[in-house]
């Protein structure tokens, strides 16, 4: 098994089938998820939602530059989204951030032999390597807020 396989099924993990890290990832933490319940806040913190969009903002934008396309995602817009404000809307998210994620594996997969080791964009990003496993650990820290903002709510909800 290559390098980029690795890889690969390292992101598949935490986003869409794993559970050996976590014991979970963000398709079985966010798939039945109430859209009113991803919208909610929690004292100052993001939404589930945000929280969400901020990891499909950035699995999108690697996506974009592994499909040959400019890198444009910038971190002070890494967090600004329309609220959602239906469950179809929260699906079509989620529907979204599926299809993103498996064609962001399937591209990790196909990297030429030798890639993993050049500059991502620019020298100073960073290789490759080290933008894929940093979306995989960025993916995972926020996975766990995630699930903790989850329990608080649902802990909330029975105390009502």
């Amino acid at each position: 098994m290559t390098s980029q396989v690795k890889l690969a099924n390292r992101f598949r993990e935490v986003i869409l089938n794993g559970v050996w890290i976590a014991n979970t990832n963000y398709k079985d933490q966010l798939g039945n998820l109430d859209w009113q319940v991803a919208i909610t806040r929690l004292l100052d913190l993001n939404s589930i939602s945000v929280l969400a969009q901020h990891v499909h903002y950035y699995i999108n934008g690697i996506r974009l530059v592994l499909l040959g396309g400019a890198l444009d995602i910038k971190d002070k817009y890494s967090f600004d989204f329309q609220l959602i404000q239906s469950q179809e809307q929260w699906t079509n998210f989620l529907l979204k951030f599926w299809r993103d994620a498996e064609e962001f594996a399937e591209l990790v997969e196909r990297l030429p032999e030798g890639r993993l080791s050049e500059y991502f964009v620019e020298e100073k990003y960073g290789t490759y390597l080290r933008n894929i496993e940093a979306m995989i650990e960025h993916s995972y820290y926020h996975l766990g807020q995630i699930v903790m903002i989850k329990k608080i709510l649902n802990n909330q909800k029975k105390i009502q």
